[in-house]
Parts: structure tokens; sequence; C-alpha cells
């Protein structure tokens, strides 16, 4: 009796090892596929986007099978060349970064990357020039041979510091540049190091909180001569910070600048099922997206199609299509 029983459950065993064990089972044995997101530094916007489509995307894991994370990176020319190395699968750039790896200008200058490919745009970034007061800064001419942060290679405020210098006449000669990260720009600036820094970015912003609260007094400067930069340039537009999001800055207004737009990237031969996956997924939880950083609070679905400098991906097209964001080509 003892050794037909044990036959029995033997032989139930076998039966729903070769039925495949159940929906359960298939899904437990689905091949994970593993999405990188550059992002950039700790405390700008970049890295917490990142880190809410990972989280939107890892919510449906047990249906895609799909496990994504943000990768804190040097920023937008970091994560277009390492989406186009195949070192990252996704990257969040400056529209104008973007433009310029697409038509090979910049750091690209001469070698477009035509396989780069837009995913969907995010919030606005303002280029962001934050001075101490007792550095006497009050206009952008001020800053000859002051210190003046620009930013690390390989991010994307680095080169619109560089075009605000250049609108006003002034040359990396004419100031005392430091390479220097945003989450290291606050403390530097409040210890004397440095007299000013740009950022540019979503605004409210950690870093410039964390700047405005310290005992040296600070103060937004106005960008304001950009007239010839937004004729020349076409992924510029007017910008302004509100003050209203850093109680104790020495701004009595609104500071004028220029912007650019944040985007996701990836590469064209990145899997359209994929992409159309993530795009599906973050925008049929939009609320939940955009409530996880102020910086996206006023995001709009529409607004989401602007500023894309480089044509959208086949997935991303597929989605917006059947969502009648895009009319069908």
């Amino acid at each position: 009796m003892y050794r037909i029983k044990f036959f029995i459950i033997i032989l139930t065993a076998l039966l729903l090892v070769s039925c495949g064990g159940g929906k359960s089972d298939k899904a437990a044995t689905k091949k994970t596929r593993f999405v990188t997101i550059g992002t950039g530094g700790v405390t700008g916007v970049y890295y917490p986007t990142g880190g809410a489509i990972a989280k939107i995307v890892n919510n449906k894991y047990k249906e895609y099978g799909i496990k994504a994370t943000a990768e804190a990176t040097g920023g937008s020319v970091f994560n277009i060349n390492a989406v186009l190395a195949g070192d990252l699968d996704l990257g969040i750039a400056q529209s104008d970064r973007q433009y310029q790896a697409y038509n090979g200008k910049a750091e690209w200058d001469g070698n477009p990357h035509k396989n780069l490919r837009s995913l969907f745009s995010i919030h606005a970034e303002a280029v962001t020039l934050i001075a101490s007061v007792p550095s006497g800064i009050v206009t952008p001419l001020d800053m000859k041979g002051k210190r003046i942060a620009i930013g690390n290679p390989g991010s994307g405020h680095r080169g619109n510091a560089i075009d605000a210098l250049n609108a006003y006449g002034i040359g990396l000669d004419d100031i005392m540049p430091e390479d220097l990260k945003p989450a290291e720009c606050a403390g530097t600036l409040q210890d004397g190091r440095i007299d000013a820094y740009f950022y540019t970015v979503g605004h409210p912003n950690g870093s410039i909180k964390e700047a405005v609260a310290g005992t040296t007094p600070v103060r937004f400067v106005s960008i304001s001569k950009i007239d010839d930069l937004l004729s020349e340039f076409s992924y510029y537009a007017p910008a302004e910070i509100d003050i209203k999001h850093y109680d104790g800055v020495a701004n009595s207004s609104n500071a004028k600048t220029f912007g650019v737009k944040a985007t996701i990237i990836c590469a064209s031969e990145t899997d359209a099922d994929l992409i159309y996956t993530i795009v599906r997924e973050v925008f049929e939880n939009f609320g939940n997206f955009t409530s996880l950083h102020p910086a996206l609070e006023s995001l709009e679905k529409p607004q989401l199609l602007e500023g894309l400098t480089a044509p959208l991906h086949e997935g991303a097209k597929k989605y917006f299509t059947e969502a009648g964001l895009l009319t069908a080509s």
C-alpha cells in the first residue's frame, strides 16, 4: 500500500512538471529584462525622475519581467554617450545636448549620432546662476575675475554656463572656472571657496535650497541678455525662477533666465516592445509619476511631446499614436 501511494505522489509531481506547473510558475521562470536608466547627480531632478520611472515599471514586474534601476551619473553628455555605446538602456538628457549629439555639434562635432532616439520630455530646466551676496555679483558682468563653478565635464549645465557667459562677452579666461558637480556647489559657496555657480535644473531643487539655507546670504542672478541665444539656438526658451520656493533668498522678485527641457533618450536599436511598455506604464500612471517630485507636478501629458530634438523611438511613437497624442503618419 505504501508503495502504491508513493508511486501516485511521484506520478502527480511528474505530471505537474510536464504541464509547466501552472501560470504562477510560468511567471516565475520568465526571463528578467534588466533596464538601467542613467540620470544625474543625486541632488538634482534627474535622479528622482529616473527612480520614479523605475518604480512604476517595477510595479508590473510579474506581468512584464522588467527590472529597472536608476543610476546616478555625470549627466547629459555621459548619458548620451553611454546609451549610444550600449552601457545604459535609457538616459535623461537636456534637449540641447540631445540636439547636438543627433546633429554632430559641440562635443560630437562632425560626428552626428542619427541612431539617438527620444521617448518623451519631462520638466523644463532653468539655467540658474546663484551667487553669494558678499561676492558682489549682481549681474553676470560682475563675474569677471571671480571664482565660478561652471559644472563638471560631461554635464549639460556646463555647456549652458559657457553659452550664458558668451552672451555677455565673458570667456573662461575672464573668470576663475571651477569644474564642480552640483552636489558640491552649495557647501563651497557657503564656505566662500566659490563666488557663484551655474546649475541647469528644474525647480525647486535640493542643492539650491541647501545653499539658500546657509549662513551666507545668496541671490539668484538674472540672465536677461538672451535674445541672440534664442535666435541662434532653437532649443533654448525664456524661463523664470520663482523665488517662492526658496525662503531666505536675497531676491525681491523672480529671476529671469533661459532654459531647456529634460528628455528621456535611448538608441534606435533598443527593443520596440520594451520602449512601448515603459512609455505606456509612465503615461497610464501619470498621476503617480508627477507626484513624485515638485518639479513634475505641473506637467500635462501633451507637454511631454514638446522639446524633443531627436526622432521618437518607434516603440514610443506606437504608444502615442494609440493614445491619441500623436497623429498616425
